[in-house]
């Protein structure tokens, strides 16, 4: 691994700079123990930095303006906390574009530890988030992110969750003891690479879940990633797609396709190394048909494995004795529509494999051609004139969480529209104080940061909404 370190730590600098100085300082605002993230947040002017210096800070920050630098400051070892007391929904929730959020430990949300609602060019690094509810960093309809270098766990779904969104590098972050490490879900053009992923149900998943507003997962690279022991049992939300990972599974690609695995460490996953499979895995997603099932254009390169499929569950060990006279479970597996698809892998007789004998030998390749997904000149800020901006806001908010008619983390939207009909202003009312109806279901976190016309539009466009 150490030329990939070398690389890295070249690359990195160059991203990290190249992020870093998007906006010009306009000016620095201090926060101290006993002050207000929020007022400062309220106070300052695109392109200012505020430093929020040790201490705890019980509250949720929403950012709602453009160049905006959240830091921390760390001194002698003590780190600004941000402290949710398991009362809180979300610690920093930003709907601006440029913003970065660094150096904070947020800790014991019911939500998110760092939500991105469609903000483009965003930078979320060397955060220590710990217990943070459903995700911890969830960037959510954005273009041209950085997420780096954070330790993050004990989260119930993704430790990172990247949905819906384009030219995303997630590098150098650890994750452990949640559900899903890293999750790449209906996102195009990710790099996910030199991550230390360890002791989650699941390690890396790079997903299609049907019934979102952007159908499509491709051009993605999982490169040169420690993927260890993801055997921790599964605590997600029962009836949630992600409940329905297997633990032990290293990786898992589910119906996206041009994913290409490189220069992956991949050891010690009980059930499986790497799981290639159509959109039939996931027994509680409907059908789109604007998603295509089946992955497509996989390529397994050069990866070690070692000491994967100990304990495989028992329709891994069903696959494996129908073709390998074993119950020794897979280095890779494919399934279903995964098994035939226009695939390739390299090396397979090094291999303990099972459904991969269609697929064709790929060449002796690499993907070191590409250093990173983001744009050298940045995403132009997200449109919110006229009637697209209650679109914007369902996808970057509401769409992250109620899948057309899938449980995601909330219930579908085709459920909501049953429940409310055409009363527009009674959902909207809900959106500002949510009260937890449903015991099978994490409490909604209000929304009441939204003034009382964007509530009521987006409110109207969820309750119309179609496929």
């Amino acid at each position: 691994m150490n030329r990939f370190r070398w690389s890295l730590g070249l690359a990195g600098a160059v991203l990290l700079w190249a992020l870093g100085t998007g906006h010009v300082l306009a000016g620095t605002l201090e926060v101290k123990e006993g002050e207000s993230i929020q007022e400062a947040v309220n106070r300052a002017q695109p392109g200012d930095t505020i430093l929020v210096y040790p201490g705890t800070y019980e509250e949720s920050v929403y950012i709602d303006k453009d160049g905006i630098t959240l830091r921390g400051v760390v001194q002698d070892r003590e780190w600004p906390v941000m402290e949710g007391g398991r009362t809180l929904n979300d610690a920093v929730l930003y709907s601006g574009n440029d913003i970065t959020v660094e150096w904070l430990k947020i800790m014991h949300y019911k939500g998110n530890a760092i939500m991105g609602q469609a903000g483009n060019n965003f930078v979320l690094r060397y955060n220590w988030i710990v217990d943070t509810g459903v995700y911890g960093i969830f960037p959510q309809y954005g273009q041209n992110g950085l997420v780096a270098y954070n330790t993050i766990s004990g989260i119930e779904d993704a430790a990172i969750y990247v949905g819906m969104s384009d030219n995303i590098d997630v590098i150098g972050n650890e994750v452990f003891d949640s559900v899903a490490g890293i999750e790449i879900e209906n996102s195009r053009h990710a790099l996910v690479e030199a991550n230390y992923v360890h002791n989650n149900t699941g390690g890396i998943l790079v997903f299609i879940t049907p019934g979102l507003p952007i159908k499509t997962t491709y051009d993605v690279i999982v490169r040169g990633n420690f993927v260890v022991d993801n055997n921790t049992p599964n605590f997600g939300a029962p009836g949630s797609i992600v409940a329905g990972i297997p633990a032990g599974s290293g990786m898992v690609i589910m119906a996206a396709d041009d994913v290409r695995i490189e220069d992956n460490i991949i050891t010690g996953n009980k059930n499986a190394g790497i799981i290639v499979v159509d959109l039939s895995f996931a027994a509680n997603v409907s059908a789109d048909p604007e998603s295509e099932p089946n992955p497509d254009g996989i390529q397994i390169l050069e990866n070690f494995f070692n000491d994967n499929g100990a304990e495989p569950v028992t329709e891994v060990k069903a696959l494996m004795l129908t073709s390998k006279f074993t119950t020794d479970g897979p280095d890779v597996i494919a399934a279903g529509g995964a098994e035939d698809s226009d695939n390739c892998i390299l090396h397979r007789e090094r291999i303990l494999h099972r459904g991969v004998d269609e697929w064709t030998e790929c060449e002796a390749t690499t993907t070191r051609e590409v250093a990173s997904f983001l744009l050298p000149d940045g995403a132009p800020p997200r449109s919110t004139d006229g009637e697209s901006k209650a679109r914007l806001l369902y996808n970057g908010i509401c769409a992250g969480c109620h899948g057309y008619d899938v449980r995601m983390v909330g219930p579908a939207t085709v459920t909501i529209q049953a429940l409310y009909h055409d009363d527009a202003e009674r959902l909207a009312e809900y959106l500002a104080n949510p009260v937890k109806r449903r015991p099978d279901y994490p409490e909604m976190p209000p929304q009441g940061h939204l003034s009382e016309e964007l509530r009521l539009a987006v409110a109207e466009y969820m309750l119309n909404v179609t496929r």
